[in-house]
C-alpha cells in the first residue's frame, strides 16, 4: 500500500488526561489530552509509550470525522516530565509500569512529593521507604521506569527526523539503552531486520550526522537495500554486474568501493552469492537458503519415486464408472502419472478438466487409504478447492500453523522437519501465486514419504512474493508434469473460455460477440471508462441480471493509478454503492473513508489479527483477503470487519493495510473467481500492457465478464508475450541436485 502523506502543519499541547488504547509492538496510541486553547482532544498516532499525567507538545493535522467529530492526528511528539505531584501521581497510577497502581503511586509521591522521578531515576533503594516495596520491587520498578524513559529518547531521535516511533521499539528491542548511541555510531541499522525504514530516509539522517557517501555503514545498507527492493518486484537474486549498476547508480559510488563492500557483505554472511555458467548472483540470505532447500527436498522426492509407473486403469475405469464421466486420453496420463510419482504437477489452463481429473486422483487415493490434506495459497482459493472436491481445503499458512516466538518476537509455522504434517498426500492448487519461501515452509513440513501434487496455471501471473516457483519447476523439466489442453465441449460453449484460451496463444480474442458471456465496450477516455464501469455496477448488471454490486461484481484493473486505476474507481464506486448516511457510521484514515458496509481487501499478511468465526477462534488475515465492514466504534476508531465468516476487530494502526475493494488490480484477483469482472483497460499502463495480465483477469470471471478499453491496446497486450523477467536460479540448482549438467542460466536472458 502507498504510505499516505503525513500533515505536520499543527501543533497541540496539553497533557494527557487518558490513554484510551495503545500497542507496545508499533507504538500506537489513542489519546485524550487536555489543551488550553482546544479543551479535551481526542489524539491518535505512532507516537509510543505515553501514560497518563505526561505533558505533550504534538505536530500533525486535524481530521473531521463525520460521526466522532473533530480529532487530530498526531505526527510528532516532544514531552516533558510531569513535574507536579499530582501529574507525577496521575502518570505512576496510569498503569504504565505493571504492578504500580493509584494506591502505591499515591503513597510514593506522597513520601518524596515533586523528586518522586528522580528518585526512581537515580537513587531507586530509596523506594524501600514506601510501605509495600521491598529492595525487589524497588529495583524492578527502576528497571520498568528506565526502559520507558530509554525508549522515549530514541522516540525523540526519531522524531527530529520525523520518523515513526514504530522503528523505535524495533532498535530498542537489540541496542535498549545504547540505541541512540548506536543510531548515531550508524543510523543505516534502521534499515535492518523487522525495522524496515526507508534507505534514503535514514541516508538524510546519517549526512546529517556526518557520514561520508562511501562509508562502509551506508553502502553496505545500500546493497542490501536495493537486492530487497528487488525481492518486492519477485526476484530472489541478482546477476552482480546488475546490482552493481544498480547501487553505483542510486548511491553514487564507485565501482570499485562497490566491489570491496560486497566481498565484505558475502565475508560477514550479510548476502550470499551462486556462481552459474560463468555468472555470479548475489542473495539475500533467506532466499537463498530457501531456494537451496526448495531443490534439495523436491530432488530427494524425485530420487526416491519408483523407478518404474504401474498401471492404474482398472482404478480410473472404477472412477469412470461409478461418476458417470468419461476422461479424455491426457487426464487418464495425468491421473496414473500423479499416482505413480512422489511430486507431480497438473497444469491446464480454463474448461481443460484440471478439477475432473483432480477428483479422480482424491477418490483413488482414498480407496488406498491415503490421509490427504488440501491447501492454496488464499483463503478464496481454498474456499474455492473445498466447493469442488467437497473435501476440507485450508490455507497454506493455517495448514502450517502460524505460532508467535516469543525469544525471537517472529512468527513462524509449527510444522516442520520435526513437527510434520500427519499426511501421506498434500495437494496444492493455484500454484502460482505461491512464493518461494512459502514452498520451503510447506516442504520443511513434509514427511520423506508423502506425495506432493501441485495444480495451477502457469501462464497466470506469478506470485507476489520472491520467486517464479510452479514456472521454474516445469521448465527444469524435472518434475513429472501433465498440461491439460482440451478444451472441453461444455467449456467450449463459453466465450470466456475460449478467449482464454486465444490470449494464451497470442490470437485476438472475440470482441464482436453480443449473444455470449464475454462482451466488450470500446471506450478511449479513462473518464468515459470510469463511468461506465460505475453504471454497470450499480446499475446495469443488477437491473439485467440480478448480480449483487458487492458479492457478485468484481472490478479488476491493471493498475492503481490513473481515473481508470483502482484508486479512483474505489472512491467513484464506494460513493455510488455505498454514499454516506446518517444510519452508517465511518471513520477517516488520511484520506480514506472507511463505512459500515464498505468492502474492504487485507493488502499484506498479518499473522496477529484475531477472528471468531461461530464460536471458533484464530488468528490470521492475510494478503487478498476480502471483507466488508460491520461496526465502526465511534469512541475506539476499531472497525469489525466480516472476511467470509470470520469476524475480526481492526484498530486504527492495522488500517495501513486495508483497501477498499470495489475495485482491485489483477495481481490481487490471483486464486480468486467471481460472478461478473469488469476490466477497464487504459492505454496509460503500457508498462502493464502483456498478455499473462490480460489473461489472469479473463479468467477470473465465471459467468459475465465485460471488458472496456480500445481494441489497439487489448491487441498490443495478446501480442506482448513478455511474461515478467524474475531472477531466480530454482531449477539450475535443481539441475545440479540431480547431476544435471545442463545448468546454462544465459538461455535465460
Amino acid at each position: 500500500m502507498e504510505d499516505k502523506k503525513q500533515d505536520i502543519s499543527s501543533e497541540l499541547c496539553g497533557s494527557v488526561e487518558e490513554v484510551i488504547y495503545k500497542n507496545s509492538q508499533n507504538g500506537y496510541i489513542v489519546l485524550i489530552i487536555n489543551s488550553k486553547e482546544e479543551g479535551l482532544v481526542s489524539v491518535t498516532g505512532n507516537l509510543g509509550d505515553i501514560a497518563q499525567g505526561e505533558t505533550l507538545v504534538l505536530r500533525g493535522g486535524w481530521v473531521l470525522n463525520p460521526r466522532y467529530g473533530r480529532q487530530f492526528s498526531a505526527v510528532v511528539c516532544e514531552r516533558s516530565k510531569p513535574t507536579t505531584p499530582e501529574q507525577i501521581r496521575a502518570y505512576l497510577g496510569s498503569g504504565i509500569i505493571k504492578g504500580l497502581g493509584p494506591a502505591l503511586s499515591k503513597r510514593i509521591v506522597d513520601i518524596f512529593g515533586d523528586e518522586a522521578l528522580d528518585i526512581i531515576d537515580n537513587d531507586h533503594m530509596r523506594l524501600t521507604e514506601v510501605k509495600g516495596i521491598n529492595a525487589e520491587k524497588a529495583i524492578y520498578i527502576a528497571e520498568e521506569y528506565h526502559k520507558i524513559t530509554g525508549i522515549n529518547e530514541v522516540i525523540g531521535f526519531m522524531n527530529e527526523y520525523n520518523l515513526s516511533p514504530a522503528y523505535a521499539v524495533e532498535v530498542w528491542k537489540r541496542f535498549e539503552h545504547e540505541s541512540v548511541k548506536a543510531l548515531k555510531l550508524n543510523p543505516y541499522i534502521l534499515c535492518e531486520g523487522n525495522s524496515g525504514a526507508d534507505f534514503f530516509k535514514v541516508d538524510r539522517i546519517a549526512f546529517d550526522l556526518g557520514f561520508d557517501v562511501e562509508s562502509t555503514p551506508r553502502i553496505r545498507a545500500g546493497i542490501l537495500y536495493v537486492l530487497r527492493e528487488n525481492s518486492y518486484s519477485g526476484h530472489t537474486c541478482l546477476p552482480t554486474e546488475k546490482l552493481k549498476d544498480t547501487v553505483c547508480q542510486r548511491l553514487g559510488i564507485e565501482e570499485s568501493t562497490f566491489n570491496s563492500i560486497l566481498k565484505q557483505c558475502l565475508e560477514d554472511r550479510l548476502t550470499e552469492s551462486l556462481t552459474l555458467g560463468g555468472k555470479t548472483f548475489i542473495y539475500l540470505p533467506e532466499y537463498f537458503t530457501a531456494e537451496l532447500y526448495v531443490a534439495e527436498k523436491l530432488a530427494y522426492m524425485i530420487r526416491t519415486s519408483a523407478n518404474y509407473c504401474a498401471d492404474y486403469s482398472k482404478e480410473i475405469d472404477g472412477v469412470e464408472f461409478t461418476e458417470n464421466i468419461k476422461y479424455e486420453k491426457l487426464q487418464r496420463v495425468a491421473i496414473n502419472s500423479c499416482l505413480c510419482n512422489k511430486v507431480f504437477i497438473l497444469t491446464g489452463g480454463p474448461g481443460t478438466g484440471k478439477t475432473t481429473t483432480l477428483n479422480g486422483v482424491i477418490k483413488i487415493l482414498k480407496q488406498f487409504r491415503q490421509r490427504i490434506l488440501l491447501c492454496a495459497p488464499t483463503g478464496r482459493a481454498a474456499k474455492r478447492m473445498t466447493d469442488l472436491t467437497g473435501m476440507e481445503a485450508r490455507t497454506i499458512h493455517r495448514l502450517l500453523e502460524v505460532e508467535h516466538d516469543d525469544k525471537t518476537d517472529e512468527l513462524k509455522f509449527k510444522r516442520n522437519e520435526k513437527n510434520p504434517l500427519s499426511a501421506n498426500v498434500v495437494i496444492v492448487d493455484e500454484m502460482s501465486m505461491v512464493d518461494i519461501q512459502l514452498m520451503a515452509s510447506l516442504l520443511r513440513a513434509l514427511k520423506p514419504e508423502c506425495k506432493l501434487i501441485m495444480v495451477g496455471d502457469s501462464n497466470q501471473l506469478p506470485s507476489v512474493g520472491a520467486g517464479n516457483v510452479l514456472r521454474d519447476l516445469i521448465k527444469s523439466g524435472h518434475i513429472p508434469t501433465v498440461e491439460l489442453t482440451e478444451i472441453f465441449r461444455q467449456a467450449a460453449k463459453s466465450l470466456i473460455v475460449t478467449n482464454a484460451h486465444k490470449i494464451v496463444s497470442g490470437e485476438m480474442p472475440v470482441l464482436n460477440d453480443k449473444t455470449n458471456d464475454f462482451f466488450f465496450m470500446p471506450k478511449v477516455d479513462e473518464e468515459d471508462m470510469a463511468r461506465l464501469v460505475s453504471d454497470l455496477c450499480e446499475r446495469r448488471l443488477p437491473k439485467s441480471y440480478g448480480f449483487s454490486p458487492i458479492d457478485d461484481i468484481q472490478v479488476l484493473s491493471p493498475t492503481k493509478l490513473g481515473a481508470a486505476g483502482t484508486k479512483e474507481l474505489n472512491k467513484r464506486l464506494q460513493s455510488a454503492l455505498n454514499p454516506p448516511s446518517p444510519d452508517k457510521a465511518e471513520m477517516k484514515y488520511f484520506d480514506v473513508i472507511f463505512r459500515v458496509g464498505d468492502k474492504v481487501m487485507q493488502v499484506k499478511n498479518d499473522y496477529d489479527v484475531a477472528w471468531t468465526r461461530l464460536g471458533e477462534r484464530g488468528s490470521g488475515i492475510f494478503n487478498g483477503d476480502i471483507g466488508i465492514i460491520k461496526k465502526v466504534d465511534r469512541f475506539s476508531s476499531n472497525l469489525e470487519i466480516d472476511f467470509e465468516g470470520r469476524y475480526a476487530i481492526f484498530t486504527p494502526e492495522m488500517l495501513k493495510n486495508l483497501e477498499h475493494a470495489y475495485a482491485v488490480t489483477i495481481h490481487k484477483s490471483q486464486g480468486s473467481e467471481y460472478d461478473a469482472v469488469i476490466i477497464p483497460v487504459s492505454a496509460v499502463t503500457k508498462n502493464l500492457l502483456y498478455r499473462n495480465l490480460l489473461y489472469t483477469g479473463v479468467t477470473r470471471a465465471k459467468k459475465l465478464l465485460i471488458i472496456t478499453g480500445a481494441p489497439s491496446t487489448i491487441q498490443t497486450m495478446v501480442e506482448n508475450n513478455r511474461k515478467m523477467t524474475r531472477y531466480s536460479l530454482l531449477r539450475h540448482i535443481l539441475s545440479i541436485k540431480l547431476n544435471d549438467k545442463d545448468t546454462d542460466v544465459t538461455k535465460e536472458e
